[in-house]
């Protein structure tokens, strides 16, 4: 990809032509088929993913129940961002939905970046720091879901979770 390709994400949005051939090195196109599992919950977390094309599904599954879709990601969105947190494991599974293309940097390259372009370095993983805390905030549906589940369909109780909801803008 090139610098106008890679700017119309919002991570590399507003840097320079050199810091993007600074991150270059770092990263790896990579693609895959419709169903293909980037990587599962539990894998040792190397890489960071930036999608550029297609749908990818993030799931967790509870030791005690069944795996459950938390995110779905589009392009320009970061997932698999347990390696740039130096997490030794993914704490949740990917699945590319249709077929789909992204941008694969390992987590200790960033790491190294810093130490080797502290500016571009920094600008980076604050603008990941920005993504990532994007998702966390729209999240609130999916553990909602969670944590309503087993709740009397007919109680108060979850009259008033999805009231609330649909006044904070949130829908089944």
């Amino acid at each position: 990809m090139d610098y106008l390709q890679l700017t119309q994400f919002d991570i590399f949005k507003g840097l320079k032509s050199s810091q993007i051939e600074q991150l270059k090195p770092l990263m790896t196109f990579c693609s895959f088929s419709k169903d293909m599992v980037i990587f599962e919950q539990g894998n040792k977390a190397e890489y960071i993913y930036i999608l550029a094309k297609g749908e990818v599904a993030i799931s967790y599954k509870p030791y005690d129940g069944q795996p459950i879709v938390v995110a779905r990601i589009h392009p320009g969105n970061v997932f698999g961002w347990s390696s740039a947190l130096s997490r030794d494991s993914y704490s949740s599974a990917a699945l590319a939905v249709v077929e789909s293309e992204a941008i694969r940097i390992n987590g200790k390259s960033l790491q190294t970046l810093c130490d080797i372009c502290p500016n571009t370095g920094a600008i980076f993983l604050d603008r990941l720091a920005g993504v990532i805390s994007e998702r966390i905030r729209h999240t609130h549906h999916e553990i909602l879901a969670l944590l309503s589940n087993g709740i009397d369909t007919d109680s108060e109780c979850l009259r008033r979770i999805l009231s609330n909801g649909r006044k904070k803008g949130i829908h089944n």
